[in-house]
């Protein structure tokens, strides 16, 4: 498969220059630690960034530790650090302005610097004048060129600025190149360009202020970049539209992270520059790893990742349809616009009531099973799906209970690690409304050659039959003890039965060093869980190669 639809001359020079630790970290609910800035740094540095921006030293202490420990810790092999600023205040010297000697004590060999480009931030916010505004650019980029360091200027609110005032505004960037800035990148600060009025914006300001186009570019020329935020939900398409019209900078954060709506999608730029524009952004072959990357960075912020999102998701590359299996089995370029391994990514196969034979064929093959040919099995576990499905069950999000499924269509039963008798639950609460609840859940079965009666507590019944289950079933199979419930989701269907409602229960389990899903349906919370939970234990021995004993 070929993905470069619009090839275009590869620059001599190009940045990716990655601000997730300083604009992402900006993101409701995030809170980055030193140490977690310190484990994601080597992670945007093994992508093949050529900037990481570390934060901003002076301003907000946990940022001057990181790039203390930073020049003692980190290695970076392809990426340069970038310490975060504001120019200097109006009124007084750079060189006497606490925040920019705060940048040079960084040691941080590029400093980016925000200067406002727009003349009503300049007048209303800064409370200064016009000349003043293009001073405190000048004077600030000056110093810090003449004491080595490497400077790109965030012109922010620059296409505001620009629509309102566009002479102060391309005035903002002619004074940081010619005080010696190497890069102006221009920012869409809240976020609401459209591609079209980003293309027009850079092609023009890039015409008046007399700078190549930025395949042009040669090293040491001024280039111009683009800083998108995700507001009209084109910042992905406004750098683009910014790259293509002669930015040869760009600015994101890995995952979308940012405040409001986020950042551009750093993955997302990159992958279709380097797959649809044949332009080579990353040093080195990060791209093949952005999934594991995008994924790993997401475990260090504690945010779930985006199953949808761009080349990078789980779902980027997962086909429902029996229509588009049949398709995939003969091609798999009949339905994906590139080979999903080139951003380390694979196509997955969701067996749901919308399969056909094709997905079922295509989904076994995927777990490990070779089913080509079985016409009667592969109808038999069609038509078990789409019965399931129909009494509430879903598989797409739950491969190890599809597995278990297709195991006892091939064997006629499932593995048989233990036989339950009966389980029970109880949930007592002494006193009135604010005191604590306690439950307590009671299992028989029998595994090993024997009887096993155990009982559990919990903070709720679903929790105590976990806990009763797990004392059974470790006193047999002491693998049992390293499984760890991870996730729980409820879902109630048929939501107009009220209380008498289907419930869903899905839950994910981990052995530390792999998960799977499983999913169980009842009339209640408890049954549901509780076929999960059997489904969880039974799949995560067959998977350590644990026989029934």
């Amino acid at each position: 498969m070929t993905s470069v639809t619009t090839p275009v001359t590869t620059p001599r020079v190009f940045h990716v220059y990655d601000t997730t630790l300083r604009d992402g970290a900006q993101q409701e609910g995030m809170n980055l630690s030193v140490a977690d800035k310190l484990a994601i740094a080597p992670l945007l540095d093994e992508l093949g960034v050529g900037f990481v921006e570390g934060g901003w030293p002076g301003a907000v202490p946990k940022d001057t530790e990181f790039f203390r420990r930073a020049a003692k810790e980190l290695d970076l092999r392809n990426a340069v650090l970038a310490a975060f600023g504001a120019t200097r205040k109006a009124g007084v010297r750079a060189w006497d302005d606490a925040q920019v000697r705060a940048l040079l004590d960084s040691e941080a060999p590029v400093v980016t610097l925000v200067a406002k480009s727009d003349v009503r931030h300049v007048e209303r916010a800064l409370r200064t004048t016009r000349d003043e505004g293009l001073a405190m650019i000048t004077d600030t980029v000056a110093f810090l060129v003449g004491e080595g360091r490497r400077v790109v200027v965030d012109a922010e609110h620059f296409f505001d600025g620009y629509r309102y005032d566009a002479a102060f505004t391309r005035a903002a960037v002619t004074a940081a190149f010619e005080a010696g800035a190497e890069v102006v990148a221009l920012c869409d600060t809240n976020g609401g360009m459209l591609p079209t009025w980003v293309a027009e914006t850079v092609a023009e300001l890039r015409d008046t202020v007399g700078l190549v186009h930025g395949r042009d570019a040669q090293p040491g020329d001024p280039l111009l970049g683009m800083h998108a935020h995700n507001d009209s939900g084109c910042a992905v398409a406004n750098t683009l539209a910014a790259v293509e019209a002669g930015a040869a900078h760009v600015q994101g954060t890995v995952n979308g992270y940012g405040e409001r709506t986020g950042n551009v999608d750093l993955l997302t730029v990159v992958a279709n520059l380097e797959l649809k524009h044949g332009l080579r952004t990353l040093v080195g072959e990060g791209l093949e790893d952005a999934t594991r990357i995008a994924h790993a960075v997401a475990e260090i912020t504690n945010i779930s990742p985006y199953a949808r999102q761009p080349y990078v998701g789980s779902s980027a590359f997962a086909h429902k349809a029996g229509l588009h299996a049949s398709a995939i089995k003969v091609d798999p370029d009949l339905y994906q616009h590139i080979d999903p391994t080139t951003v380390g990514n694979d196509i997955r196969m969701l067996v749901s009531d919308m399969a056909g034979r094709a997905s079922i064929e295509l989904k076994g093959r995927e777990l490990g099973f070779d089913l080509a040919g079985q016409g009667e099995l592969l109808t038999r576990v069609t038509n078990r799906v789409k019965d399931d499905e129909a009494r509430g069950y879903t598989y797409e999000a739950a491969d190890a209970s599809f597995e278990l499924l297709l195991r006892e269509e091939i064997a006629g039963e499932r593995p048989g690690y233990f036989r339950v008798e009966s389980w029970r639950t109880i949930v007592e609460r002494v006193g009135g409304r604010g005191t604590e609840a306690k439950a307590e859940a009671t299992v028989k079965l029998r595994a090993g050659g024997e009887r096993i009666v155990t009982t559990g507590e919990g903070n709720g019944p679903v929790n105590a039959l976990d806990h009763a289950l797990r004392l059974a079933l470790t006193r047999v199979y002491p693998e049992i003890e390293a499984y760890e419930l991870i996730d729980f989701k409820v879902r109630i269907l048929d939501t107009e039965q009220g209380t008498d409602a289907i419930t869903r229960v899905l839950i994910e389990t981990t052995d530390g060093v792999s998960s799977w899903s499983t999913v169980g349906v009842g009339p209640n919370l408890i049954e549901a869980a509780w076929e999960a939970l059997t489904d969880s234990a039974i799949f995560g021995l067959v998977h350590a190669g644990v026989e029934p004993r």
